[in-house]
C-alpha cells in the first residue's frame, strides 16, 4: 500500500507563515474546538439519553453530532500542535491516516444529510406512514450505509494516493493532508487520482445535495398545495429549518477553494450544535431537564 519513495513525513506549512499570529490563531482554533466538543457532545448526550428524542430525526441528529466531533479532530489537534511548533511535520502514514479520516467522515456527513432530508419529506408528506416507513430498523440500516459508503470511498483516496510517488519537495501548502495539495507534489502521472477525485468524490458531494434538494422541493410543493392553516405551515416549516441551515453550511462552501477545508472541519462543527439547539425546543427542553 505504501509508496516506494524516500518520503518519510511531510511539513504542514499551515493557514500562515506569519509568526506573531500563530499564538493569537492558537487561542482562537483551541476555543472553537472546546465549544464544537462540548455542543456535539451535549446534542449526543440528550439524544440518546431521553426517551422523548428517541425518534428517527434524533437518531440522524445523533449521528451528525458524532461525526462532527470525529470531523474537527481529525485535524484541529494537530493544527493547533503546529502553530506552538517550529517543526510543522506530519509522518507519511499519519498523513495518508488524516486524508483517509476527513473524506471519510466527510462523505459520511454529506449523506447522512441528504437522509435526514428524507426523513422530513416522509414526516411532513406521509405522516400516516411515516413510523412504518422510517422504523428503527430503516433508520439503522440507512445511518450504517453512509458509514460504511463513506468509509471506502475514503479507502479509495487513501490507497491510491499511497501509492504515489513523491521525490521533489515534501512542503504541503495547506494545514492538513488532502489529496489535492499531495497530488501537486507527487512525481508521475496522477490522471487516474484527479479522474477519482473529480467523478467519485463530486458524484457523492452533487448526488447528496440533489436528493436532498429533491427532499425539500417535494416538501415545498407538498405545504403549498395541501396545507391551507398558516399555523400548521409555519409548524412544518420549522422542523425543516435547522437542518436545511446545516445543508447550506455544508454545500455552499463547495464554491470556494481555500475556505472548504475550514469551513468543514472547523465552522460546520460547531455551527451545528448551535443552530440545532436554538432552533429546536425538544432539544432545549432536554438540556434543560439535564441540568
Amino acid at each position: 500500500m505504501l509508496n516506494q519513495t524516500s518520503v518519510t513525513e511531510f511539513l504542514l506549512l499551515g493557514v500562515t507563515d506569519i509568526q506573531v499570529l500563530q499564538p493569537v490563531l492558537f487561542v482562537v482554533f483551541l476555543a472553537i474546538y472546546i465549544v464544537s466538543l462540548a455542543g456535539n457532545g451535549a446534542i449526543l448526550m440528550v439524544v440518546t439519553s431521553d426517551p422523548r428524542l428517541h425518534s428517527p430525526m434524533y437518531f440522524f441528529l445523533g449521528n451528525l453530532s458524532c461525526l462532527d466531533i470525529c470531523y474537527s479532530t481529525v485535524t484541529l489537534p494537530k493544527m493547533l500542535e503546529n502553530f506552538l511548533s517550529t517543526h510543522k511535520a506530519i509522518s507519511f502514514l499519519g498523513c495518508i491516516s488524516q486524508l483517509h479520516f476527513f473524506h471519510f467522515l466527510g462523505s459520511t456527513e454529506s449523506m447522512l444529510l441528504a437522509v435526514m432530508g428524507f426523513d422530513r419529506f416522509v414526516a411532513i408528506c406521509k405522516p400516516l406512514h411515516y413510523t412504518l416507513i422510517m422504523n428503527h430498523q430503516v433508520c439503522l440500516q440507512m445511518a450504517v450505509t453512509a458509514w460504511i459508503f463513506g468509509f471506502f470511498h475514503a479507502l479509495l483516496h487513501s490507497v491510491m494516493t499511497s501509492r504515489l510517488n513523491f521525490c521533489g519537495s515534501n512542503h504541503i501548502h495547506h494545514f492538513f493532508c488532502d489529496v489535492k495539495p499531495l497530488l501537486e507534489l507527487a512525481c508521475g502521472n496522477t490522471e487516474l487520482n484527479e479522474w477519482l477525485l473529480n467523478t467519485v468524490t463530486g458524484a457523492i458531494a452533487m448526488g447528496s445535495f440533489f436528493l436532498t434538494f429533491l427532499s425539500y422541493f417535494y416538501i415545498i410543493i407538498y405545504l403549498f398545495f395541501k396545507t391551507h392553516s398558516c399555523s400548521m405551515l409555519h409548524k412544518a416549516l420549522s422542523t425543516c429549518v435547522s437542518h436545511f441551515m446545516v445543508v447550506v453550511l455544508f454545500f455552499i462552501p463547495v464554491v470556494f477553494d481555500q475556505i472548504i477545508a475550514i469551513m468543514y472541519s472547523v465552522v460546520t462543527p460547531i455551527l451545528n450544535p448551535l443552530i440545532y439547539t436554538l432552533r429546536n425546543k425538544e432539544v432545549k427542553g432536554a438540556l434543560r431537564r439535564m441540568m
